[in-house]
């Protein structure tokens, strides 16, 4: 019993700490001190430090969780009847979640074996959603999953300014304009080739 109770204490704590990590890395930049994650987790620094021995390690985690929480978010969409719906709902829950958050960090940390392999996983899985979305004709067909990513990452930056429901109104009806936009058959032709995957992966570093 003491055991399991040390197990669901150390859950909780490793729990905090990764939402306290997120929060403050996209608030106050990833310059941040880890010391602010341990006060915001409520968390010793000795806590922290068995769990992640360095800033390195806590935001490859956090990348890791990121992506899984996309897979879900398209799994979730497959689900859904309406392909036009499906991707849609992909996106707004990527957003909503900020997924595209940590792009920021690409080519400053090292990439892991594991990141690489959750990465393929998104990338099958946004790649069935687009596929269908663009089978049935509802997403306008010069639009990529690339396009998606990076459209994602631009929603995910923090707004300017204190927080407040001003700025989540305003963030939903940008992305209602931007979801609109993605729709066939789509009015104005996108200038240039669409981003390649050899030119977004390489933000990252190279791939095994």
């Amino acid at each position: 019993m003491a055991k399991r109770g040390r197990q669901a204490e150390a859950a909780r704590n490793d729990l905090a700490l990764l939402q306290a990590a997120h929060e403050v890395f996209t608030t106050q930049g990833f310059d941040a001190p880890v010391s602010a994650i341990a006060r915001q987790a409520g968390v010793g620094m000795g806590s922290l430090y068995r769990r992640y021995r360095t800033k390195e390690e806590l935001l490859q985690r956090l990348c890791v969780i990121a992506m899984e929480r996309a897979v879900e978010a398209a799994e979730a969409g497959l689900a859904e009847p309406d392909p036009w719906g499906g991707l849609a709902l992909y996106v707004r829950s990527c957003v909503g979640f900020r997924s595209g958050a940590l792009a920021p960090v690409a080519g400053t940390i090292e990439v892991t074996d594991e990141m690489w392999r959750t990465a393929r996983r998104s990338e099958e899985a946004i790649g069935r959603l687009v596929a269908r979305a663009h089978e049935t004709g509802a997403l306008r067909g010069d639009v990529t999953e690339l396009d998606l990513a990076l459209l994602i990452e631009q929603f995910s930056r923090p707004f300017p300014g204190p927080a407040g429901p001003e700025n989540q109104q305003v963030k939903e009806r940008l992305l209602a304009i931007a979801l609109d936009g993605l729709r066939a058959p789509g009015v104005t032709p996108l200038p240039g080739d669409p981003p390649s995957v050899a030119w977004y992966e390489a933000r990252w570093g190279a791939s095994p």
